[in-house]
């Protein structure tokens, strides 16, 4: 099992898939609870919407996107943000997928 795939499990929170509809459609994790296309703007539209209390997981295809948009999150304030990275490597690290 995964260092993130524990984390996720001893400290749960909003797991973020940041990448395209199209990526989102062809395979998501299971866990998903939202998605916010990051290249299209989306993601910064709504991050101000989210509780900053939470704890977030996010991922993209690679971890670049998820890490930008980590980045995004913690200049508006958020403190438990974390980029788990890619989507196949969560996947193949045990993360239940759709």
């Amino acid at each position: 099992m995964s260092e993130w795939k524990q984390k996720v499990e001893n400290e749960p929170g909003v797991i973020i898939d940041v990448r395209t509809q199209n990526e989102f459609d062809q395979g998501h994790l299971a866990e998903t609870d939202l998605h916010y296309d990051f290249n299209s703007g989306e993601f910064e539209e709504k991050v101000d919407d989210l509780d900053k209390d939470k704890t977030y997981y996010l991922y993209c295809r690679t971890g670049n996107r998820s890490g930008q948009a980590a980045d995004i999150m913690k200049k508006h304030g958020f403190e438990n943000v974390h980029n788990i990275g890619g989507f196949e490597d969560l996947a193949n690290s045990g993360f239940e997928t759709n």
